[in-house]
């Protein structure tokens, strides 16, 4: 059995957990998210203060599916119940973020600034000009928005510039040598 997907999902104290079929509906202080199961082959069910992920047959496809769908569970009761967060440093000279209204412009040393179109769920907060803070319920469009503003310019392993996670370790490389 798959030793994720075995694994029950505590519901903590102010999520509502909504299965309908296949569908599931986890609602919480910080908002709503919903999905659906695709599988038939994996079921789920809600005891007391706890989601329970089953599957019906033992295919490998149907294994893997069965921790998937555990996990997603498990980061949307985490996600409406407290939010997931990113933070993104630009190091380099004249590197640094700026917010208009609900466009992200990024300074990262090319002759035009690049812009994002901040999706209504997320939240950016800028605690400097070289550093945000990326926060939303959904886990997947934090990590996803914050990758993408990551690929703009990604950290270079000679001078570390480059827009990096926070706590993101660079392996660095001598650069030549002189006579």
């Amino acid at each position: 059995m798959s030793r994720i997907g075995k694994k029950a999902i505590e519901i903590p104290k102010g999520v509502e957990v909504a299965i309908n079929n296949h569908n599931i509906i986890i609602k919480g202080k910080f908002g709503s998210l919903e999905k659906t199961i695709v599988n038939p082959n994996v079921t789920i069910h809600q005891e007391e203060n706890k989601l329970i992920l089953h599957r019906l047959n033992e295919t490998k496809t149907t294994k893997a599916y069965h921790g998937l769908m555990r996990a997603l569970m498990q980061n949307m009761v985490q996600g409406v119940n407290e939010k997931f967060s990113k933070n993104l440093i630009a190091e380099g000279v004249g590197y640094k973020f700026q917010l208009e209204s609900n466009l992200l412009i990024v300074n990262v040393g090319y002759t035009h600034p690049i812009n994002f179109q901040i999706p209504d769920d997320i939240m950016i907060k800028i605690e400097s000009p070289t550093k945000i803070s990326i926060s939303g319920i959904d886990k997947e469009k934090v990590g996803f928005l914050a990758s993408q503003i990551r690929a703009t310019r990604p950290p270079e392993p000679y001078k570390g510039k480059g827009v990096m996670y926070e706590g993101e370790k660079i392996l660095r490389k001598a650069g030549k040598t002189g006579k």
